[in-house]
């Protein structure tokens, strides 16, 4: 073998050594591991990922009930006169009312005067009847359009000569009330918040008035005097008794009449208030027929219920202004929430007429 061969054959097999070197010293890629997976952490981070804020609060309220809306009411509310006789229960409409007033009318019956202005239902409401003196001034403490069917004489003097604004199925507006026919009559008029809107209308009655302001806080009034978890309240009868049993999970009082829950016809739900309110007051039966005066002005005690507790506390009214419920001089907050009102007469003592259990 010459020379230049074994040299080739030298370089040959140094080559191959290297390439058998490098082969060796390459080391597999790592394989890509995959940790375990925790799933209450996956769960929770996907929840972190994926839950949306909570929706903000609308800062808009009913200025009558202080609830939270998704726009402005600015319609004009109505205060409408709601027979409460045996036979015109159940009435419709009464759960859409922000405030509910009831008071005695003559032979020992009482009177609902609900007002309307934060509810945009279509749904009937009724059955309506006739006004009085002290129901037009209840009407007008929210600056209200007052809907009746008919007035006794001095109340349809006050309307004609102070110039009310009113809708009277018999005198002035018919064209927006209507008669149920599977009901009998008196007890079957009945109108809508629509209806009564376009009265108003028709008649040029102002649309954007003036309201009364209130109180709400979301703790209510504090400082009770004591737990009243069901109350009892009797106007005039011995045979009409007013209950609320208060419901804890709803923060609310439920309504009853004769021990029987009172039943909104329209949606068939039980009435309910956040605040119930008693209220003593002065009456006097000036006629044969037993038609009343009663003090609306004066003050007097009060009693006022909300979160399951009662507080005692007094009544006062300033001018023309809605009557406010205070202690110790300072107006006391509402819920937010409906607002029952109970008007009883002070005799023989304003106690008589309210069992607390």
């Amino acid at each position: 073998m010459t020379k230049t061969k074994q040299a080739f054959i030298a370089i040959l097999l140094a080559a191959a050594l290297a390439v058998t070197a490098c082969s060796n010293d390459k080391k597999p890629a790592d394989t890509p591991t995959t940790a375990p997976i925790d799933e209450g952490n996956q769960t929770q981070e996907q929840t972190q990922e994926t839950a949306e804020p909570p929706a903000a609060q609308s800062s808009i309220t009913a200025p009558f009930t202080g609830l939270p809306l998704d726009k402005e009411a600015v319609q004009r509310p109505m205060a409408v006169m709601v027979n409460n006789y045996k036979a015109a229960r159940p009435q419709s409409g009464l759960t859409q009312a922000d405030v509910i007033w009831e008071v005695l009318a003559e032979g020992g019956i009482t009177r609902l005067v609900a007002i309307f202005q934060s509810s945009e239902s279509k749904e009937p409401i009724g059955p309506i009847r006739s006004i009085r003196p002290y129901l037009i001034e209840l009407g007008e403490f929210y600056h209200g359009v007052l809907v009746h069917a008919g007035a006794s004489n001095d109340a349809f003097a006050i309307l004609q000569r102070q110039h009310k604004q009113d809708l009277d199925e018999i005198t002035n507006a018919g064209a927006y009330f209507w008669r149920e026919k599977t009901r009998k009559a008196p007890h079957n008029l009945y109108s809508n918040l629509e209806k009564m809107h376009a009265g108003a209308e028709k008649r040029k009655y102002e649309s954007s008035v003036t309201i009364p302001s209130f109180t709400f806080a979301e703790g209510g009034a504090g400082a009770y005097d004591g737990p009243a978890t069901k109350l009892d309240i009797h106007f005039l009868m011995k045979d009409y008794k007013v209950s609320y049993a208060y419901d804890e999970a709803r923060k609310v009082y439920l309504r009853s009449i004769n021990d029987q829950p009172h039943i909104d016809m329209n949606n068939k739900e039980q009435l309910s208030a956040s605040n119930v309110v008693v209220l003593g007051a002065n009456h006097q039966v000036y006629d044969d027929y037993g038609r009343l005066k009663v003090d609306l002005s004066s003050g007097g005690p009060a009693i006022l219920f909300q979160n399951g507790q009662e507080v005692a506390c007094q009544w006062t009214r300033t001018g023309k202004d809605v009557i406010r419920i205070v202690k110790d001089g300072k107006e006391l907050p509402f819920l937010p929430g409906k607002v029952y009102y109970h008007i009883v007469p002070n005799k023989p003592t304003f106690a008589e007429h309210v069992k607390v259990g």
